[in-house]
């Protein structure tokens, strides 16, 4: 076959495709379905998916919807990486982290990490965390002019940097053999206990060691911008992102009166975010992150080559659960993925037992070997920006620093990020942004894996030791999975006293061709909420009731097709009531029949979209209650007798 010079025009053929064309294509879908969509338009709006931060993903993105071209990498606005190679050259920087407060331990993690494949340390210091004066014995057989290392040591930066530099000098390390971040981060630190009394201080601390590093250790940089106090307390990404700008400008500030030039003070913070496992917005996060910055650098006369920012991921502590961690292992590959494709310079992925306490060291060998084969077996950094001119990730990211910026502009007029700190204003609002994100959880919106969605109540617990508390005070810590963990954990408590968990029987109505659906979705819900189920089928009331009563339940649901439950939702209900049942459910939505289905007995409808964790809590409430009254009947019979 003989290839023409042109190329092949497969499509030469056939007339071009526009949008009003699909838009009519999916109109006629719809009306299939069910909706009714007024025309083209409005189908594809149907199809939109609202995000946090008032952004939306529509189903379908073409060259028109692209923002202007995002640059280069390694020049500004630095959207497509920060460096013109990216991280096709070594990949990025692969950082572990290290809370275990007994020195000996994390020495033995740290060269384990070090002999597979980890390139920096990020050792979590002061507190109840590793004492500042065990860092000698921490970085035992550690070369810092090959390892880079990374400080957080809280308000104890200043001390922590100094017994850095101390080794360094011990272990004949040249000043330009160093590399790593010393992590001063005093409004992080504000924000993290809600103490504003020595942030001025801390402040003027880590002026004096930026111009120390400035002057003596170019590779090392003197200030972190933590956003994760934010994103560990319910922001959104771009409330993530303003936070993050109006705290990195407040140092800048604070350098410049420490004397530092506007090219030396940019170059001597280092950026930490979070990576979740919704990848496009974390992608489409660290490139507006950059094109942020580079921005304030414009604005603050900065010279181009000092304008990039330098970034630390850190994989999301809110999408962790401590039920089924294991799925965490498959969060934080996503999320890993997406902090690389995103142009991250260094990724720390940590443990999937994270939200149990300290990792072991099978937990930490996943973490580690997760970048690895990223990197080496996946090959994801041998292109720069691989997701760069993707209309998508293109118009995403274009919303999203833009609605950052909107942020971070008013936290600028409300005085700057240290006074919206303490006025309340950041806290107040990103609070707001929980609760509405957590509506959403509750209502399973926003499913959660192995907890909310597929659960699984016999899954033996994973037992570790307790990580050393943080700081606190300030703003919160919340996990997506938290108010379904306490419903389990309420119903572990009722198990290991009972020796049985809080139990349902569901009623399905029919054969398996007419209950399967609803079947499986009312035992998916009790499960997540820690309420076993059994289960018997048929349309034989009577015999519905009686397997209730050797169920064990004092509580019921009917599952079944609308057709069935019209036929006899009314006469099982009324069966199940008189065999005992404190309150009937059904699973779908009512319709008409409500007040028919009520008068026979059922006392509340679940179906997609309720409240789950209301639902639950409710009905924990009652089976427990329950419990106890039958207990206290018991006893007074047992009084009785005697």
């Amino acid at each position: 076959m003989t290839v023409p010079p042109e190329g092949l025009p497969l499509a030469a053929e056939f007339p071009a495709a526009h949008r009003e064309q699909w838009q009519h294509l999916v109109e006629g879908v719809l009306r299939k379905s069910g909706a009714q969509p007024a025309d083209g338009a409005a189908a594809e709006e149907a199809l939109t998916t609202a995000l946090q931060d008032g952004l939306r993903a529509r189903p379908l993105y073409t060259a028109e919807d692209a923002p202007a071209t995002p640059g280069h990498p390694g020049f500004p606005p630095f959207v497509r990486g920060g460096r013109p190679q990216g991280s096709a050259v070594s990949g990025w920087d692969v950082r572990q982290r290290h809370a275990d407060p007994d020195p000996r331990r994390t020495n033995e993690a740290v060269l384990a990490d070090l002999e597979n494949g980890v390139g920096s340390l990020w050792l979590e210091l002061g507190g109840a965390g590793l004492p500042v004066a065990a860092l000698p014995e921490v970085l035992s057989g550690v070369y810092p002019d090959l390892a880079a290392v990374v400080l957080d040591a809280g308000a104890e930066f200043t001390d922590a940097a100094e017994r850095l530099f101390t080794l360094y000098r011990e272990r004949d390390v040249s000043p330009g053999a160093a590399a790593g971040s010393l992590g001063a981060d005093p409004l992080g630190l504000q924000a993290r206990t809600g103490r504003a009394e020595r942030t001025d201080a801390l402040l003027a601390e880590a002026g004096a060691l930026a111009a120390r590093c400035a002057d003596g250790y170019p590779g090392v940089r003197a200030l972190t911008v933590d956003a994760l106090p934010y994103h560990e307390a319910g922001a959104s990404p771009a409330q993530e992102l303003g936070c993050s700008l109006a705290t990195a400008v407040a140092y800048l500030r604070a350098l410049g009166a420490a004397g530092l030039s506007v090219d030396a003070a940019f170059g001597q913070l280092e950026f930490r975010y979070a990576a979740d496992a919704d990848q496009f917005l974390t992608i489409a996060k660290f490139r507006a992150a950059r094109r942020l910055w580079a921005r304030v650098a414009q604005v603050s006369g900065a010279a181009p080559e000092a304008s990039a920012q330098r970034q630390h991921a850190v994989t999301s502590t809110v999408m962790t659960t401590a039920r089924d961690p294991w799925v965490n292992m498959l969060r934080t590959t996503v999320a890993c993925l997406a902090a690389g494709v995103g142009g991250a310079d260094a990724v720390s992925v940590l443990p999937f037992d994270s939200a149990l306490g300290l990792p072991d060291a099978f937990a930490r060998r996943i973490a580690r070997n997760t970048q690895a084969i990223l990197l080496e077996e996946s090959h994801l950094a041998r292109v720069i920006d691989p997701a760069g001119g993707s209309w998508y990730v293109e118009r995403l990211t274009d919303e999203l620093a833009r609605a950052a910026w909107a942020w971070f502009q008013e936290i600028e007029r409300a005085g700057g990020q240290q006074a919206a700190l303490g006025s309340g204003l950041v806290g107040e609002r990103i609070a707001a942004t929980w609760a509405e994100r957590s509506v959403a959880l509750a209502r399973r919106r926003e499913p959660v894996t192995g907890v909310s969605e597929f659960p699984n109540l016999d899954e033996q617990p994973l037992v570790r030791e307790p990580a050393p508390a943080g700081p606190a005070g300030g703003l919160p810590r919340v996990r997506r999975a938290e108010a379904y963990e306490a419903l389990r954990d309420r119903s572990d408590a009722r198990l290991a006293a009972t020796g049985e968990r809080p139990r349902l029987f569901l009623a399905s109505i029919g054969t398996a061709s007419a209950h399967t659906a609803r079947t499986t979705f009312a035992a998916n819900l009790f499960q997540a909420g820690g309420i076993a189920t059994t289960a018997a089928e048929g349309t034989d009331a009577a015999a519905l009731a009686e397997a209730f009563t050797a169920s064990g339940a004092r509580v019921a649901c009917l599952c079944s097709s609308d057709r069935l439950y019209g036929e006899h939702a009314e006469t099982v209900a009324a069966a199940l009531k008189a065999a005992g049942a404190r309150r009937v459910l059904l699973a779908g939505r009512p319709g008409e029949q409500r007040e028919a289905y009520r008068r026979a007995g059922v006392d509340e409808f679940v179906f997609a979209g309720g409240d789950a964790v209301a639902v639950l809590t409710a009905l924990q409430d009652e089976i427990l209650s329950g419990a106890r009254d039958e207990i206290l009947d018991e006893t007074t019979e047992i009084g009785v007798a005697r």
